[in-house]
């Protein structure tokens, strides 16, 4: 029992710090456009993040999968889950909840870890059949590039990477994401 609160507490504060560490200033950025529309019941569901930026929470992230449920109340149930720092490392899943901010767009939303805090997440790409995007942050500190299958051409990574850059983003900090392919 003391070690399930202790690790509950654990838990609730690596999140806050997580949260934190999104909203914290750098600096003015040039606006960042998103999309000019997200349907977000094609977007949901499971997405292979590909590539990113990673918080502290994601640094040795393997088969990182993001995925998004549409609940009746219009807020978005996300489930982020990873195994911590190899294939078979410890199974992490936490539980962040979207809100749309931008309600003409659908690209805009505030991603909840921590009442009452909403960490910026825009979905600036999409491609038209819903199979890629990339997520971005004003602030240009943390991206995700991320797919509805875990394997995507090198072709398509690279230009996926070089819209990140055209975006304002350090390519030396984008990070591949590994996947398991076989599971």
């Amino acid at each position: 029992m003391i070690k399930s609160l202790i690790n509950k507490l654990l838990q609730v504060t690596m999140a806050v710090a997580f949260v934190f560490s999104m909203n914290s200033a750098h600096g003015a950025q040039e606006p960042m456009d998103t999309v000019g529309y997200v349907d977000l019941p094609r977007f949901m569901g499971d997405w292979y993040v590909i590539a990113n930026i990673p918080t502290f929470l994601e640094k040795g992230a393997h088969n990182p999968i993001e995925s998004y449920r549409l609940d009746k109340n219009g807020t978005i149930d996300t489930q982020f889950s990873f195994n911590a720092d190899s294939f078979d490392g410890e199974k992490k899943i936490y539980h962040p909840r979207g809100f749309v901010k931008n309600k003409k767009t659908n690209a805009t939303w505030g991603m909840q870890f921590v009442w009452p805090i909403k960490a910026d997440y825009r979905v600036v790409y999409l491609d038209a059949d819903y199979q890629y995007t990339v997520i971005g942050r004003q602030a240009r500190d943390y991206v995700w590039i991320m797919a509805r299958e875990a394997d995507i051409s090198s072709e398509k990574y690279s230009e996926l990477v070089r819209f990140v850059v055209s975006l304002g983003y350090d390519v030396d900090k984008i990070e591949r994401a590994p996947h398991e392919l076989s599971r």
